[in-house]
This record gives structure tokens, sequence and C-alpha cells, in this order.
């Protein structure tokens, strides 16, 4: 009996005890505002999209402008991937994910990119950005930059790594994905984000990739794939087929698997259900416009150049053009200067249109330079 009651007493405590936890624990969880996109990648159209202009924290996928950045460097022959660099005491005291560089310790470009896309590393985030501007203040001022040149409208960088945040970095579905747009540019940082599994460090650390895609989609080209407690599970995935790419952004998912698995929904959708595809000149094009008070009577014409547009299968015969073109221009004419435009057109929407613009300069006459080409032709009688 007294067993019983003491059994029955232990059982009762432990429920009281508990129960302020687990609500407390419910009272606690976080929610994070789920936003996708997915876009084709060499125009930036979005094709389908929920909250994808909405600023949201992003966390580590802060990561993706360090790769641009440093990529940059790479292109233009700064950085060298086999180039070694020295570790700070800075990069060295990085928390989270890491690959335990020492201070002191040298690593290649090379290693550093892998680390970074592959393993998430933080520590080695901190030497690139070191080895990229100089100090990681620089480093931050010059993501913001590119974000703004990009496009990225609605972003904002507190860091290189995302880790240390609390939530401060932001950004858009919609600009992580132009932001992938832009990584896909550089060729060889595609063998980076599509490895599974690699070795740094003279084989002392393995990374392995989070973005699982890699693994199973085909024609896969990255990019990340990751979590923050600021910023909940995100994938951010690209993949290219018959010189197509689509773009894919998560943001805010609750669950990794989810966001990975919608990442890869809204992929196949544009590969199977939408065409990228050039739309034509119309068949008559102006050569030239007559030039009023000019040297030349008239002047030769060009054309802007005609974007890819991305529609449903079913749509792709329904873009028709036409031509907007002034009667004649006004001299001084400079060259490019604007004759009118060439629309494209669904329906009574206008897609986009290119510009007609002048060849050549044209001057503007005067009575001295008109008097000389009366000379001249009197003289040439």
């Amino acid at each position: 009996m007294k067993k019983n009651f003491f059994v029955r007493a232990i059982c009762l405590l432990m429920a009281v005890v508990t129960l302020p936890f687990s609500v407390y624990a419910d009272d606690e969880k976080k929610e994070y505002t789920f936003c996708e996109v997915l876009i084709e990648a060499s125009a930036g159209t979005v094709i389908q999209g929920v909250n994808e202009d909405t600023p949201v924290p992003v966390g580590t996928a802060a990561k993706l402008m360090t790769v641009l950045l440093a990529a940059e460097q790479v292109s233009s022959g700064k950085l060298s991937l086999d180039e070694k660099v020295k570790t700070s005491s800075f990069a060295n005291s990085m928390q989270g994910a890491q690959i335990w560089l020492m201070t002191g310790e040298e690593i290649t470009i090379d290693e550093l990119f892998k680390a970074v896309i592959i393993g998430n590393a933080n520590d080695a985030s901190a030497v690139l950005a070191e080895c990229t501007a100089g100090s990681a203040e620089k480093f931050t001022e010059l993501m913001n930059e590119k974000a703004s040149e990009i496009g990225m409208k609605n972003t904002s960088f507190t860091n290189f790594n995302g880790y240390y945040d609390n939530g401060s970095q932001i950004s858009t579905a919609k600009d992580i994905a132009l932001l992938c747009a832009k990584l896909s540019e550089y060729d060889f940082l595609k063998g980076y984000f599509t490895c599974w599994r690699d070795l740094v460090r003279d084989g002392q650390t393995e990374l392995v990739n989070t973005n699982t895609l890699v693994r199973t989609y085909k024609g896969i080209s990255g990019f990340k794939a990751g979590y923050t407690e600021s910023s909940g599970y995100f994938a951010a995935c690209g993949a290219e087929r018959d010189g197509v790419s689509y773009i894919a952004v998560i943001l805010g998912s609750d669950e990794e698997e989810y966001a990975l698995s919608e990442a890869k929904r809204l992929m196949n959708m544009g590969f199977s259900e939408y065409t990228v595809f050039t739309p034509s000149l119309p068949e008559k094009l102006p050569v030239s416009i007559p030039v009023k008070g000019g040297m030349a009577g008239e002047v030769s014409l060009g054309y802007g150049q005609v974007r890819n547009i991305v529609l449903p299968d079913w749509a792709v015969d329904s873009v028709t053009s036409r031509i907007i073109l002034t009667d004649y221009l006004y001299a001084p004419v400079e060259k490019g200067a604007k004759a009118g435009e060439i629309q494209f057109l669904r329906g009574d929407k206008v897609m986009f249109a290119v510009d007609i613009f002048a060849n050549e300069p044209v001057e503007k006459i005067t009575i001295a330079k008109a008097l000389g080409i009366i000379i001249k032709k009197l003289l040439t009688f």
C-alpha cells in the first residue's frame, strides 16, 4: 500500500514538474514566414511565388553572397584557387559549423570554397572574407553593394556567415534567387555546389553537403540548404536541362525535408510545364529614319537585344509584336539616340520592349556647313 502511494506521489510530482516546461516549449515555438519562388535564370522571370518579395531573416544563406564575392576575385585573377592564405585569430574564434582552422594555419582558396559551400563553415567564411576585402567589416560593405548592384532590392547583410546575426540578415526569396542566378554564371563553382562529400586539411576534416538534391536531382547546379534558429529551414536550388535553368528558393520552412521537396517540386514544374524561348522580331523592320536639320537626311537604325521569355507550354504562340517609331529625328542626333521601340505583347499586355536607336551620329547643319557643301559640289561639277 505504501509502495503504491509513493509510486502515485512520484508520478503526480513528475506531472506537475514537467507540465510547465512542456507548455513553455509550445509557447516558445518559433514561427516563420513561409516564402518561396521559382524563377527562370536567364531573365529572372518569376514563374510562381508565395511571399516572394517579403523580407525575412535568411541566416546562413548569407554565405551565398560570400561565395559570389570571392568567386569574382578568382575570376578577375586577384585570387587563385591554389593560392594559400593564413588563418587569422579572428577566423579561429568563429563558433558553430567550422573546419577547426588554427590561428596561422595555411589553407588554399580551393579548400575554403569547399568548406563554405559543402560544409557551411563559419571559420572558412571568415578567411574568405578577410582575403577578399581585408577585413570582415569591409567585406560586409561589399556584400550590400553587390546586392544592390544585382537587383536585390529588399536585402541587408550584416556579416559574412549569417551565424551571429540574431535575425538581422534580411532578404527575400526572389532576391536570393537572383543571387543564385548570378552564382550560376561562374562555371568553376559548379563542382563545389554539386559535391556531396569531400575532405579538407589533408583529410582531417570531412564535409557533407546539406543540399541532398545534389545526389539525386537531374541537372542540379547547386546551391545551398540549411537552418538557423532565426530563419528556419531554407533551400536555394537550381538545375539546368537542355540549356534551360530554373532556380527555386524556399525560406522559413519548419521542416528540412519539406524545404527540399518543395524546391524539387517547383523545379519539376518549370521543366515539365513551361517553355523558355526568344520571340522573333517583326518581319519588316525599318532600316532608317529621316533626320530634320542634319548634315544627312536620314540615319540608319539598330535594335536592342531580344531577351528570353518563359511561358506555360500552351501559351507560347500567344506572343505578338508591334513597332512604335517616331516620324523623324531632329539634328544633332547622337549615336544610340532612341527612335522608338519594338514591343512584345501577350494580349494587350506589354511583356517587354527593345529600343530602336540611331546607329550613328548626325551633325546639325549650319549656314557655314551648307555653304561648304554647295561649294564642294560646284567644284566637283
